[in-house]
C-alpha cells in the first residue's frame, strides 16, 4: 500500500522553488532541500523520486505560478498591442520586485541546464513551444486587426518576442532600472507597428 503525503506539497514545491532558485540545480544538494523543506531525505525520494524528480516539479510549479500571475494582468487588454505591452511591463515588474535579482527560475534553467539532462531539455522545448504558440495567436490577431504590420509572419514575430522576453530576463538580472526597460520594451514593440 502506498505511503500518503503528510505533508503541503504545495508548500514543499514553493521552499524547493526558491532553494533551486537561489543556488540553481548544480548548486544545490540534497541537504539544502532537506533543510528548506522540513522533509527527510527518505519523504523527498518517495515523493519525488530525486532530486532531478523534485526538481522538475518545481520547474512546472514556477511556470503555472507565473502563467496564472501574467494571466491576470493580460485579460483586461482591448488589443493585441495592449496585450503585448502587458506582458512585457508584467516581467518588468518581476524583475524589480526580484530584491535579490536572481532571475528567472526558467531562463536560468535554460542556461545551466538545457544540454546536461534531456528531461529538462524536453521540459524547456515544451514551454518554449507553448509560450511562441501563445505569441504567435496574439501576433496573428494584431496583424488581422491591422495593428501589426505584415513585414514578418506572425510565427517570425513569436519568435523575436520569445527571444526578446529571454533578453529581457537576462538583462533584468543586473539592469533593474525601470524606465531602461520600459525604453527597451518601446524599441522591441516598435518593430511590430
Amino acid at each position: 500500500m502506498p505511503k500518503v503525503e503528510t505533508f503541503d506539497r504545495t508548500n514543499v514545491l514553493h521552499s524547493a522553488t526558491e532553494v533551486f532558485h537561489k543556488k540553481g540545480y548544480n548548486g544545490t544538494s540534497m541537504q539544502d532541500l532537506v533543510d528548506a523543506t522540513g522533509l527527510n531525505r527518505s519523504s523527498i525520494y518517495n515523493s519525488f523520486g530525486s532530486k532531478l524528480g523534485m526538481f522538475m516539479e518545481v520547474l512546472s510549479f514556477y511556470r503555472n505560478n507565473g502563467n496564472k500571475k501574467m494571466g491576470k494582468e493580460i485579460v483586461q487588454n482591448q488589443n493585441a498591442l495592449d496585450t503585448l505591452q502587458s506582458i512585457f511591463c508584467w516581467y518588468i515588474s518581476d524583475i524589480i520586485e526580484d530584491k535579490d535579482n536572481k532571475g528567472c527560475l526558467i531562463v536560468n534553467c535554460k542556461s545551466e541546464m538545457v544540454n546536461q539532462e534531456p528531461l529538462i531539455r524536453s521540459f524547456m522545448e515544451q514551454n518554449q513551444e507553448q509560450m511562441m504558440a501563445f505569441l504567435e495567436d496574439v501576433v496573428h490577431n494584431g496583424q488581422m486587426e491591422k495593428i501589426i504590420n505584415e513585414d514578418q509572419t506572425a510565427a517570425q514575430y513569436a519568435l523575436y518576442l520569445y527571444s526578446s522576453i529571454q533578453g529581457l530576463r537576462m538583462t533584468g538580472i543586473l539592469n533593474t532600472n525601470k524606465e531602461e526597460l520600459e525604453n527597451l520594451i518601446h524599441t522591441i514593440l516598435s518593430v511590430l507597428k
